[in-house]
């Protein structure tokens, strides 16, 4: 017996902003991200329904439940960063480790190479979250520096590391 789930990438609508703040209400979710416990609802919908030029938002879906999210973040109106993409990414709790993180990231990975022609992409990640940092160079980025004391979580301040990967130019 396969339970293989699949998963449907697309991108955010202005009406998944009840979805998305849903995977940010996680204790998991927001403590591997720089957001703050108890989203609101309100900013999510703003987010969706205003994004900043050169902002792609991506969800992963179960039968239409949304269950993550990636951001891919470019730099159309910046000469010398239009090359590359910012990527931010969260799971819903219930969801990570099921294959979520990976689909999206190849969603991510192919629209920034096939579609957007960026070289480069990066991210940064919680030198912790051993999880993520195996997914993301799974797809090709390798750790470039450490940030310490990068970010205060649950009172105390963690280091990350920013990491990238770089397109194969044939």
């Amino acid at each position: 017996m396969d339970n293989k789930v699949t998963f449907t990438i697309r991108r955010a609508e202005p009406a998944d902003y009840e979805s998305v703040a849903r995977i940010f209400a996680g204790p998991k979710a927001f403590s591997g991200t720089l957001q703050l416990p108890f989203p609101s609802v309100e900013r999510w919908r703003q987010r969706l329904a205003e994004p900043p030029e050169g902002a792609f938002n991506l969800l992963a879906c179960v039968d239409n439940e949304v269950v993550g999210q990636l951001g891919l973040h470019t730099f159309p109106n910046n000469p010398r960063r239009r090359h590359v993409g910012q990527i931010g990414m969260a799971i819903r709790d219930d969801w990570q480790g099921k294959g979520a993180g990976s689909a999206l990231m190849q969603a991510g990975v192919d629209l920034a190479d096939k579609w957007l022609n960026l070289f480069r992409l990066e991210l940064e990640v919680y030198t912790d979250n051993e999880a993520a940092i195996r997914l993301y160079e799974k797809f090709g980025f390798v750790v470039e520096g450490t940030l310490v004391r990068f970010a205060y979580r649950d009172g105390q301040y963690v280091d990350a590391y920013t990491m990238a990967r770089l397109r194969n130019i044939v």
